[in-house]
């Protein structure tokens, strides 16, 4: 059953129209991701636009009143509450490994399953990669274009690739 639901979901709940033209379409995808994916709360302030790739929900779980925008792709993660994520966003719980030189590397495995964890209120900007097993902190920004690759503590400002801290919110 999990698995006809989450084919529905590519084939049908992702394509809705962008909510900017018709609200109807966000409710009906939060609908969809919380009473049959289950991976938030159904919450009338969440946000879930067109195009977003949540994997196969089984590394995901979304905070209430989040807000994610289109084209974002999430293999995985723990997002808190009253989270922003821009358009085309990548959070990623896996990556490739590299070290032999003797096979080529697509034939090499990946690295094991680490979701990336984004505590309450936090804003990731457009285009902003967030790497496996790293810990954006409460109140937090991530710029627009960054990596995050190292935890960002709480309430911080991160920019850059790879993302640094370049001030305190508090």
């Amino acid at each position: 059953m999990k698995k006809l639901s989450i084919i529905i979901y590519y084939i049908f709940i992702k394509h809705l129209p962008n909510s900017k033209y018709i609200r109807l379409f966000n409710c009906v995808r939060i609908l969809y991701v919380s009473k049959i994916l289950k991976v938030m709360p159904y919450d009338k302030n969440s946000i879930f636009e067109d195009n977003i790739y949540i994997s196969n929900c089984s590394q995901l779980r979304i905070g209430k009143a989040c807000q994610i925008n289109e084209g974002v792709f999430i293999q995985g993660a723990s997002i808190g509450d009253y989270v922003m994520i821009a358009p085309n966003v990548s959070i990623l719980n896996e990556s490739h490994t590299f070290q032999r030189t003797d096979i080529p590397m697509v034939f090499q495995p990946t690295t094991p399953k680490s979701n990336p964890v984004i505590d309450d209120d936090v804003w990731i900007g457009r285009n902003a990669v967030i790497l496996p097993g790293v810990h954006i902190g409460r109140g937090s920004i991530i710029g627009a274009g960054a990596v995050v690759t190292k935890n960002i503590p709480p309430y911080s400002v991160a920019v850059g690739v790879p993302a640094k801290v370049i001030r305190s919110r508090i």
